[in-house]
């Protein structure tokens, strides 16, 4: 397949994808301001037709694997690009982002970020964000759910090395809850820039989760080990069963 072919039918693919965000968001606007069920169902639906667009569209197919939770706990992961957002939060529950304050402004995301419990941080003073960032989930427990968490700060391409922040230990040794690591390949298929949606098969995985009362630094020690070297793991196993769609060769 051209690489002209595959750019066209990627460019289609993301118009049509956010075309429909605000379709169903319109759409289901009333009820979710009325509802966080309403809200919270909205998004999984919207996540599923991503995925299923994604396949048919592009021959991008997406594969959740381990056991996403139900209670009430920290979820660690991978951020590669938008892909792991869409999988991980349609795969849960009542997930919720540690999301940056600007985001409440974005047509669409943001009314539905702060409907659903997302908690806005400012960007700035490291300190001063990881205290409000701590204050804001405190208050906002009487919603239960799965708060997800991207212990690097930002998408990380493939193969790029990045320090895990601290942030994430807090909030694990604070909250006092478990904390399930996620890890990812998508960032292969699905890249943090560009138009471009490469074929073969996105998979987050749900690793063992990492019971609560660690102290933060064997924590962090152990999220980022699990982290990575499954993420390694996924990345390999996508390069070994369709090389092909790593390069973008025909």
């Amino acid at each position: 397949m051209s690489g002209a072919w595959q750019w066209t039918r990627s460019a289609v693919f993301v118009g049509q994808m956010y075309a429909a965000m605000g379709i169903m968001g319109l759409a289901f606007l009333p009820w979710a301001l009325a509802s966080r069920r309403g809200a919270q169902t909205a998004a999984h639906l919207w996540c599923r037709w991503v995925r299923w667009t994604a396949r048919w569209m592009v021959g991008l197919r997406t594969e959740v694997r381990g056991t996403p939770p139900v209670d009430e706990v920290l979820v660690a992961a991978k951020h590669q690009s938008f892909l792991d957002i869409i999988l991980i939060f349609g795969a849960v529950p009542a997930g919720k982002f540690i999301m940056k304050r600007e985001l409440m402004w974005a047509p669409v995301i943001g009314q539905y970020a702060l409907r659903i419990g997302c908690v806005p941080v400012d960007r700035g003073k490291r300190s001063a964000a990881i205290k409000q960032m701590v204050r804001d989930v405190a208050k906002g427990r009487q919603q239960p759910g799965q708060l997800i968490i991207y212990p690097q700060g930002t998408r990380i391409s493939p193969g790029v090395q990045a320090p895990y922040k601290v942030g994430t230990g807090v909030l694990y040794e604070e909250l006092g809850q478990d904390c399930v690591p996620v890890a990812t390949n998508v960032g292969l298929f699905w890249p943090r820039k560009g138009i471009r949606r490469k074929p073969g098969l996105a998979v987050v995985e749900f690793l063992p989760r990492i019971e609560a009362g660690l102290p933060k630094r064997d924590f962090m020690t152990r999220l980022e080990r699990d982290v990575e070297a499954r993420s390694d793991a996924l990345a390999a196993e996508a390069a070994g069963a369709m090389p092909s769609a790593i390069s973008g060769s025909p």
